[in-house]
């Protein structure tokens, strides 16, 4: 079986000139094609351009030339970040072949930095998911039991990254979609504080909840691609304008007196008991560390999905106006007259979820049900945010589990979009309050799929966070398994 190592430890390789960066691409590359077409990970594949970088990458380096903090890593990007390389579909028929005249800032990062960007990974279409089965290209398996969803929306990259079809990808995260696939798929998945790393290129979904983050093997690997992307961007209006720490350094240095809460809204009935018992074990391991555990309350975490799918279908509902079948997109072949040319367009190039979630939103916002819908909403948003801001003056940080249950069957929640919603329910609250969230690997089910535990910090605490779960995973080897799929 293939060890697979770390994108630090291969990035630190190829300074040293132990192997090529050459030769990680071409073995990613390899690896790609031998297991994605089990796993449908990716939506595309860039071979000529990944071995371009990667060569430009070892000729720097034997001209001396200095190397950025991510040369020759071969990198997977979510396929709803725009670059001007291949397509960006959104996995969405209505993008099928759209290219995009710019690049999205993160992208622009992370080539400077060095990555070698090897594809474009699956999702649910437009980012509206929690299983990557909602993809207009078809499903996304995960490698851990390929009968299994891998999680969504940001299936394709947690998929990649388990599987070491990537060393690192990044994903975006509107209500979990890094974090719960992340869970899902045994890896860690970092969803920064709102504003810390721009949004300008990535494809709207919900403007005021999404944030794109690092998937990563290990802590320090999340830590790394975060110090790339993280960062004010004059293209993005709500990036945080005050200059980012190096998440690397003390990374290794416990915290000291740290006080944990736990909700007791998080035990809810759904969630089963061996996630509720790995996440037990996770917290009575810090205890033993030192860490005081604290009692904390969020009343208004009860009202957090109906919230939240109040809010993001009615941002969707305007996102995703710009999609008529005239400036660009999908566009009906032979359409009667105007209306139909809109209508026929939409239906044709949206998917079904994507449908419901734009009727959702329109109806919330619709003359008569604004304020009783969306207006209600926002002011929950604001009970919740003041919940979370209550209870990190009691304690540093807040754990619980990311997802209620491990990876469930592919079609066994597809029939029943209530059921799909409450996947989300201890991930979405993170977003509506905007405070930074991410998902580590804490154990496996009997059934030997991963089982994540979620730490949730107050606004840009990022750096002790990444120290917190540091702490956590250099003292068990949950993150060193592989998935069976070689």
């Amino acid at each position: 079986m293939q060890s697979l190592i770390s994108a630090l430890e291969v990035r630190d390789q190829i300074a040293a000139g132990t192997i090529t960066a050459t030769a990680a691409t071409t073995a990613t590359l390899d690896r790609i094609k031998r297991l994605d077409k089990t796993l449908h990970a990716y939506n595309s594949t860039f071979e000529e351009s990944a071995l371009q970088q990667a060569a430009a990458i070892d000729q720097a380096r034997s001209a001396g030339q200095p190397l950025g903090p991510l040369a020759g890593v071969p990198f997977a990007l979510k396929d709803n970040l725009c670059t001007t390389f291949g397509t960006t579909t959104c996995s969405s028929k209505m993008l099928q072949n759209f290219r995009s005249p710019y690049n999205a800032t993160v992208v622009n990062k992370l080539q400077a930095a060095g990555a070698v960007i090897v594809g474009k990974t699956n999702l649910d279409e437009f980012a509206m998911g929690s299983s990557t089965e909602n993809s207009a290209f078809g499903v996304t398996r995960n490698p851990w039991n390929t009968q299994c969803v891998p999680g969504g929306s940001s299936g394709g990259s947690a998929a990649a990254t388990a599987a070491g079809l990537c060393y690192a990808s990044v994903g975006s995260d509107t209500g979990g979609s890094i974090r719960q696939p992340a869970s899902l798929c045994g890896i860690v998945g970092l969803k920064p504080t709102y504003g810390l790393v721009s949004r300008y290129g990535l494809v709207a979904f919900a403007s005021s909840l999404d944030q794109i983050g690092p998937m990563t093997r290990t802590v320090a690997d999340a830590a790394l691609v975060l110090n790339v992307i993280a960062g004010h961007d004059a293209l993005d209006s709500t990036s945080w304008p005050d200059p980012v720490p190096d998440y690397l350094h003390d990374l290794d240095v416990p915290l000291r007196e740290v006080r944990i809460g736990l909700p007791a809204e998080f035990e809810t009935e759904g969630t089963s008991p061996q996630v509720a018992q790995a996440v037990k074990a996770a917290v009575d391991f810090y205890k033993s560390q030192g860490a005081r555990i604290v009692p904390v309350e969020l009343p208004h975490m009860r009202y957090g999905i109906a919230a939240y799918y109040v809010i993001a279908p009615a941002e969707a509902s305007s996102n995703l106006a710009r999609y008529d079948g005239v400036h660009y997109g999908h566009r009906t072949a032979a359409p009667q007259d105007l209306y139909d040319l809109y209508a026929a367009s939409r239906a044709e190039g949206f998917g079904p979820e994507v449908q419901r979630r734009i009727m959702l939103g329109t109806y919330a916002l619709s003359s008569g049900y604004y304020d009783a819908y969306y207006v209600r909403a926002q002011q929950v948003r604001q009970l919740i945010k003041q919940d979370f801001d209550a209870a990190f003056k009691k304690c540093d940080f807040i754990l619980g589990p990311t997802s209620p249950t491990a990876a469930f069957e592919i079609g066994s929640k597809s029939g029943d979009p209530l059921q799909m919603y409450l996947c989300d329910v201890f991930t979405v609250t993170c977003n509506i309050a905007g405070i930074p969230g991410m998902s580590i690997p804490c154990g496996f089910s009997t059934d030997g799929l991963p089982i994540g535990l979620q730490i949730l910090g107050p606004t840009f605490s990022e750096a002790r966070m990444l120290r917190l779960a540091r702490q956590y995973e250099s003292h068990h080897d949950w993150h060193k398994r592989q998935p069976p799929i070689q």
